[in-house]
């Protein structure tokens, strides 16, 4: 799972050819036990994360939103996409 971004002890990942389960674009978390997949609009798609750690991913995507659509579009054509250093 290529990561996008680190956060404190969040993860924030993408993952290639993902379009089947959650057809709009969206990230994975991982943050200690937590999982969850998120919008690119911050809506919780499936699992689970605390809602200190979500709204800190709710803000950072809204900052990188662009990015982050870039990155999921070049991952959801199994392309290599960067890291977001922001």
């Amino acid at each position: 799972m290529p990561e996008l971004k680190r956060i404190g002890g969040i993860i924030i990942y993408l993952m290639f050819n993902d379009t089947v389960q959650h057809k709009i674009p969206h990230v994975h978390i991982f943050y200690g036990e937590y999982r969850a997949s998120v919008s690119l609009e911050g809506e919780i798609l499936a699992g689970q994360i605390p809602s200190r750690q979500l709204k800190i991913v709710q803000h950072w995507l809204n900052i990188n939103y662009n990015k982050v659509l870039n990155a999921w579009t070049l991952a959801s054509q199994n392309k290599h996409f960067e890291k977001i250093d922001t």
